[in-house]
């Protein structure tokens, strides 16, 4: 892969001279979430590391839970003609139609963490969530046995969206990997919270209200979720009580780890995401190949190990720009 990044640089900078910089349109779900800034964190450091040769700009609505917004962003990017675009389009099918319309135009289309369907793009770089949702089904049963609890009673999972295909997937990888690993355990009605984490604070009090003692562990599959769980189990003490698996990681999860509130991070590498992203992008301006898939990678992070992977769990760490 690291050959695929050598663009001649003679041509690179002979091109860049005459017309100015490759502009790429970077969007992202959305602006209040830190996954997503540290996206954008790896897609400037792209920027940087291309020398001047490209420039990066970042959108995004406010949340993701609005798709329309995001539609609507990306409409407005097309019409200014950037280079490329490398986007992580909230729906799997809303923003199709424009990407479409841009991939004919002859704009390069890069997908990151989710996938669109009935679209033209040039490479897809995700996380295999699958994989993700059946490691956290796997250390909950790991952490379930070392704590001595038997295998048996419910466990909660509180999803950020219905109808997005990155949580359906690690839901799916979850239950699945669950059901293999625990039979007897019962796995609730999925809660969906409309990515707030008040929401999910809420939700994750009605599991601890209607179960008690028979909830025995919850898996909460983004950020969001996880610090509305966090909070719920910080509150009411119950550190002991329920094992509490997170996907992604923020300084609130983050700290939540240090203090028992979550067990583990399934930890995704959303600076890779963005800085891969970006310069794929450059490479398809300049008809380099490129993978139709890339896995950017997912890890499981607890107390123990947080030390030796908080490059993962802080991409702050590697901001350069």
């Amino acid at each position: 892969m690291k050959r695929l990044l050598l663009v001649p640089v003679v041509l690179a900078v002979f091109t860049v001279s005459v017309l100015g910089a490759y502009n790429i349109a970077f969007i992202v779900k959305a602006t209040d979430s830190e996954f997503w800034q540290y996206t954008i964190v790896g897609a400037k450091n792209a920027e940087r590391d291309l020398q001047g040769l490209i420039k990066v700009t970042v959108y995004g609505p406010p949340s993701e839970a609005d798709i329309d917004k995001q539609v609507a962003i990306l409409e407005d990017v097309i019409r200014t003609k950037p280079d490329a675009i490398v986007i992580a389009s909230t729906s799997s099918h809303a923003t199709a139609p424009a990407l479409n319309k841009a991939y004919q135009q002859g704009i390069k289309i890069i997908l990151i963490d989710n996938f669109v369907h009935d679209t033209g793009y040039h490479s897809f770089l995700a996380t295999n969530n699958r994989l993700g949702g059946a490691l956290a089904a796997e250390k909950i049963v790991e952490l379930l046995k070392k704590a001595g609890k038997p295998l048996k009673g419910k466990v909660g999972l509180i999803s950020s969206m219905a109808g997005v295909q990155v949580l359906i997937d690690r839901d799916e990888g979850f239950k699945t990997r669950l059901k293999e690993l625990a039979p007897d355990l019962e796995i609730l009605p999925t809660r969906y919270v409309d990515n707030d984490i008040a929401k999910a604070a809420a939700a994750m009090e009605d599991l601890v209200t209607a179960y008690g003692d028979q909830l025995v562990a919850v898996f909460a599959d983004n950020n969001h979720t996880g610090d509305g769980v966090a909070r719920v189990i910080e509150e009411r003490k119950l550190h002991d009580k329920i094992i509490a698996v997170a996907y992604d990681s923020d300084p609130q999860e983050v700290e939540a780890l240090r203090n028992g509130s979550l067990k583990a991070l399934i930890v995704q590498d959303p600076h890779g995401m963005g800085y891969k992203g970006v310069m794929f992008a450059f490479m398809a301006i300049h008809g380099e190949p490129l993978p139709q898939y890339f896995d950017t990678g997912v890890y499981v992070v607890t107390k123990e190990n947080m030390d030796e992977l908080k490059w993962v769990l802080d991409p702050y760490l590697r901001k350069r720009y």
